[in-house]
């Protein structure tokens, strides 16, 4: 194992977030609060791009987007705070790692929807039928996101 995971299981921080009582719970809830308005508004937008609900115009469902990007912010930042607080379960955690890869392709698959679907998307209303691109786009989404639950539910019982 690296020398910096190590020295970052030895910062006030770690310590602050592991040995209180109330810290570790708050930051549970927190992740699934996050991971609740992350997953909920993501899987509207992506089933719209999959075809489903073609009565509702896309425009409407993007609209719940920015609830998605505050689950993702506050899931980023409990994240990294458990993986400051015990680095030397998480780093080599395979579960973890799986997450990790997962959520980088997430991302990727973001800014494939970004620079080629959100363009078309904008002028899709009620009854507009999706491309094979939006489609799979929507559908990797939708996968990668419940990988990236999985491995993290996993992480506990992959030692």
């Amino acid at each position: 194992m690296p020398q910096i995971i190590y020295d970052i299981a030895n910062t006030w921080l770690s310590h602050a977030v592991k040995d209180s009582y109330w810290v570790w719970p708050t930051m549970e809830t927190m992740h699934f609060v996050g991971l609740s308005l992350l997953f909920g508004g993501l899987a509207l937008a992506d089933l719209r791009l999959m075809g489903y609900m073609k009565n509702i115009p896309y425009y409407t469902l993007s609209k719940i987007i920015p609830l998605a990007v505050a689950g993702f912010v506050v899931n980023t930042i409990t994240g990294v705070l458990f993986f400051i607080a015990d680095p030397t379960r998480y780093y080599p955690n395979v579960a973890f790692r799986f997450k990790m890869l997962c959520i980088l392709l997430a991302g990727l698959n973001l800014l494939l929807y970004q620079i080629k679907v959100k363009p078309m998307a904008e002028k899709w209303g009620a009854g507009a039928s999706t491309p094979l691109l939006a489609k799979c786009v929507g559908c990797a989404s939708i996968l990668l996101w419940i990988g990236v639950i999985t491995g993290g539910r996993m992480i506990p019982f992959v030692e």
